[in-house]
């Protein structure tokens, strides 16, 4: 399942959960056997509680960076999200594949970060 409306809500509620590091709000973004790859080519986070327990152990502090994002593809498989994301003190350029599934959670995610200069 992946279309614009799914995909927007999946984004709002990553962000939701970014500003809250609520573990309920964190969950429900993935499926139970989902894969989170912090980047391409790392060993990915596997299965919701690891991937709960991973982003508590790398938390934000609340509104600690704002998030903006458009998305460049969607597709019924992947979809692909540019975004923005700033600190107080760094701006980084974020691209996003996603793999929604059914419900509209994350069977996988994958994340780039670079640091704009």
């Amino acid at each position: 399942m992946t279309d614009l409306e799914a995909v927007t809500g999946w984004v709002e509620g990553y962000v939701r959960a970014w500003n809250s590091n609520d573990p309920a709000e964190i969950g429900a973004l993935f499926a139970a056997d989902a894969a989170y790859y912090t980047a391409p080519y790392r060993e990915p986070w596997r299965g919701r509680d690891t991937i709960i327990a991973e982003w508590l152990a790398r938390k934000d502090a609340p509104g600690e960076a704002t998030f903006s994002w458009f998305p460049v593809v969607v597709t019924p498989e992947l979809s692909v999200v540019q975004g923005t994301t700033v600190y107080p003190s760094t701006t980084y350029s974020n691209l996003w594949l996603l793999r929604l599934d059914q419900v509209g959670q994350a069977r996988e995610f994958t994340e780039w970060w670079m640091e704009q200069s």
